[in-house]
């Protein structure tokens, strides 16, 4: 007997942030945190631009239309950022 393993995409229900940290939760009632500062677009922008985030896709992207950016929930939630963390 075989046993089908079915990978599922990462999906959001919702998104806010919290000064220059963005936190999301999933369908599975997880909420995961980053820092902006580990994207280049997010890394520049005010906290009220952060904060124009909106979950696209069904729930599977990160849009912030004001400054062009889109992020995928499953690259947060599988820890891919494109910047390293911030030294202190």
């Amino acid at each position: 007997m075989s046993t089908i393993h079915q990978e599922t995409e990462a999906m959001a229900t919702r998104v806010w942030t919290e000064g220059r940290m963005v936190f999301v939760e999933l369908t599975d009632q997880r909420i995961v945190g980053f820092p902006a500062n580990r994207f280049r677009r997010l890394r520049d922008a005010s906290e009220a631009e952060l904060a124009g985030v909106r979950l696209e896709v069904g729930g599977t992207a990160l849009r912030w239309e004001s400054l062009d950016e889109d992020i995928s929930v499953e690259g947060v939630v599988s820890g891919r950022f494109q910047l390293p963390p911030a030294q202190d």
